[in-house]
């Protein structure tokens, strides 16, 4: 059996290309890969739908932080994808026969594993299979304290699930992995290129200007039928605090990440600075989930102005961040 480390990690694919990278001999924390894969954005997808209501990212679309990887570090990643079950079951029994690890894209909703009230049909959930036992797969879920274990036709399903991002069978392991990499270069140029994309993007749906734009999205929730209004507000907050580690988490992670990019420039104070802003505007996300949370449970009318306000707030925040990674001179 392959001997293979699980650890339990904040987000399921930063988790999973830090194992899978540890696994082959360069051991890169998650939050280093976070950060170096240009993962940590926002975007406000009105015309993009989950669940009948738009699609709020608070990251970078799935499979970017393996294919950013691959471009800013050097590495060699195999991606496959199966328009047959069966086809995509026999490769990955294949691939672990050969004694590799494995990356595969699921949706949360059909791993037996997970308990009831923690499902939901979210399509882009990552975990590595790393060996099989009679017609259990060995999973480590990047998400779950110790390994689990998952049968052949629960993971199929899972695999195979059709609707928004549907993972299609997706499957993937490195072809070539660098022992080291100078992180220093790749440090100072992404550092520099989330910074510009947060404060610059030009299109209103991303970074600091999507944020603003839901602000105001949800200040016009006052006219809007009151039930469709809560409906909005319920699934901020889910997909903030529910689905793919969400607005804060990520925030924490990549405030890791400059903390220990930091390090490696021998104490650099911006990077410590910026670090220290974004702990605290991840905190601010949670307030914000908090405060919406109580205000769907109360009875008074919701205050959609002052649930606005705490969002712009929280792009301004951000901004600083952003600038104050700008000084960064990586010397």
């Amino acid at each position: 059996m392959n001997k293979f480390e699980h650890r339990h990690s904040a987000h399921c694919e930063s988790g999973v290309m830090s194992a899978m990278l540890r696994h082959n001999g360069l051991d890169l924390s998650e939050a280093m890969v976070f950060g170096l894969s240009n993962a940590m954005t926002f975007a406000y997808l009105p015309f993009l739908k989950l669940g009948g209501m738009p699609l709020i990212a608070y990251r970078s679309m799935p499979k970017s932080i393996i294919k950013n990887l691959q471009k800013n570090l050097k590495l060699k990643m195999k991606l496959e994808t199966f328009s047959d079950a069966k086809k995509g079951q026999k490769r990955l029994d294949e691939l672990l026969s050969q004694g590799k690890i494995v990356g595969a894209q699921t949706s949360v909703y059909w791993l037996e594993y997970f308990p009831e009230e923690m499902r939901f049909h979210f399509n882009a959930h990552n975990l590595i299979v790393y060996a099989k036992e009679s017609d259990e797969y060995l999973i480590s879920d990047p998400v779950f304290e110790n390994p689990v274990r998952c049968s052949e036709k629960s993971l199929t399903k899972a695999r195979f699930v059709k609707g928004v991002m549907a993972p299609k069978g997706l499957l993937y392991y490195p072809e070539y992995i660098p022992t080291e990499v100078d992180l220093k270069p790749v440090i100072v140029k992404n550092v520099k290129k989330t910074a510009k994309m947060m404060l610059k993007t030009p299109v209103p749906i991303a970074g600091l200007k999507g944020i603003k734009y839901l602000a105001k999205s949800i200040a016009k929730l006052k006219a809007k039928d009151k039930r469709y209004a809560k409906l909005f507000l319920a699934h901020i907050v889910r997909m903030q605090e529910e689905i793919g580690t969400g607005g804060a988490g990520f925030r924490y992670i990549y405030a890791s990440f400059l903390q220990e990019a930091s390090e490696l420039f021998d104490g650099d104070e911006v990077l410590l600075e910026a670090s220290k802003m974004l702990l605290e505007v991840g905190d601010k996300w949670r307030d914000f989930a908090l405060v919406v949370a109580k205000a769907l449970k109360s009875k008074r009318d919701i205050e959609y102005a002052q649930i606005a306000a705490m969002l712009e707030d929280i792009s301004d925040a951000e901004a600083e961040v952003y600038k104050k990674m700008l000084e960064f001179r990586g010397e």
